[in-house]
């Protein structure tokens, strides 16, 4: 399978095989609607060692009918009493984008955020963001995916909650514009167990499309992020909060600060990892086996001319030696000089060996293999 190239951003990232996974905090609506909380999200978020911060974007009006918009919605996560008032409780002001979109970039990360309706997505663009982002839930509006696929900018597309036919679909759309498409495996449970992530369905994508593929998670802890990274994901996004235990359905699904950077750290550690990728013995483990591997040593002391037999020999560190690998071509040796109990056996203390047709072998060199 040919690997697709990395994409490029505007700002001189690149995202796909061979760089370093691009880590996404997805603070999405944790700001509670309050953009002060917002920008502490994301100085935590930079603290935290991330690439991007993520935010959504819906525009009321043209993301809800009336009737969605009036429907009662009441319980513990509820920030009004109709659905409409809850998600407008919930949503920033176009203006506050632009401030955390300045804010982001003077920090060293990228900013974008989910487009929820072809109004939104507008307004992102007219915000200069570099890369957009198609939710899961979105992955069936070909309306907005056609809108996105024209402004020619890159699109990280999430898969939760589709099939593979619809998955096909949209990237179908998308590439009638261009190639510049990141898949997002997901599983849009809130929080998502771990025996429901799926990782293994990433090569399946990778496959299917030849399109870089990243992770979307929703899982409560960072191991299964921390593992898709492993397995190549070049985009890693979870969930960010400033604190679990605040009203709202995303935060039990959300990393705090602490949590975010400790599974970056892991990111990183997971990605030096795989730096090798075939067995050679590093120039680290060469020093180690000096010490802790064994030398052939004499067992006793011996005379000249004494032929080597399985009592005169015996295997101890450290390992400059002779290795014990030579065994049997050290045993049947003639010493031409006498050697001491425990001093290493060298190549030129043993006579040439004879074969069995009777002529000479040449000594063996220490590194020779058998």
């Amino acid at each position: 399978m040919k690997t697709p190239p990395p994409i490029q951003l505007k700002s001189g990232v690149a995202i796909g095989h061979g760089r370093p996974c691009f880590v996404v905090a997805e603070i999405g609506n944790n700001h509670q609607g309050d953009v002060a909380i917002a920008r502490q999200m994301v100085h935590e978020a930079a603290k935290a060692g991330v690439q991007a911060v993520k935010f959504q974007k819906r525009d009321m009006n043209a993301l809800f009918t009336d009737e969605g918009l009036q429907m009662p919605y009441g319980g513990p996560n509820s920030f009004g009493k109709t659905y409409g008032e809850h998600r407008l409780a919930l949503e920033l002001s176009i203006e506050d984008m632009v401030e955390l979109k300045e804010l982001a970039e003077s920090l060293g990360l990228v900013f974008f955020a989910s487009a929820w309706d072809q109004v939104s997505l507008a307004e992102l663009l007219d915000m200069g963001v570099e890369v957009l982002k198609i939710s899961s839930a979105d992955l069936v509006n070909v309306p907005l995916l056609r809108q996105a696929g024209a402004t020619g900018l890159p699109v990280i597309l999430s898969t939760g909650m589709s099939s593979l036919e619809e998955i096909d679909l949209a990237v179908s759309e998308l590439r009638r514009y261009h190639d510049k498409i990141i898949i997002l495996h997901c599983n849009s449970t809130y929080p998502c167990p771990d025996e429901c992530v799926g990782l293994p369905v990433m090569a399946e994508l990778a496959k299917r499309y030849g399109l870089p593929v990243g992770y979307s998670g929703h899982e409560q802890g960072i191991g299964p992020s921390v593992a898709a990274a492993a397995l190549g994901a070049c985009v890693v996004e979870r969930h960010f909060t400033l604190d679990r235990t605040l009203r709202g359905t995303d935060h039990q699904a959300s990393l705090d600060p602490a949590g975010f950077a400790q599974m970056v750290g892991l990111i990183r550690e997971a990605e030096a990892a795989m730096t090798v990728c075939r067995k050679e013995v590093s120039e680290p483990e060469r020093k180690v086996a000096v010490k802790l591997r064994k030398s052939v040593v004499f067992a006793r002391d011996l005379p000249a001319g004494h032929t080597l037999a399985e009592a005169d020999l015996t295997v101890k560190c450290p390992g400059h030696g002779i290795s014990p690998v030579h065994w049997d071509d050290v045993l049947g040796r003639t010493l031409v000089a006498a050697v001491r109990h425990e001093d290493l056996v060298q190549w030129d203390q043993l006579a040439p060996a004879l074969s069995v047709r009777g002529s000479i072998v040449d000594e063996l060199p220490l590194a020779q293999s058998r």
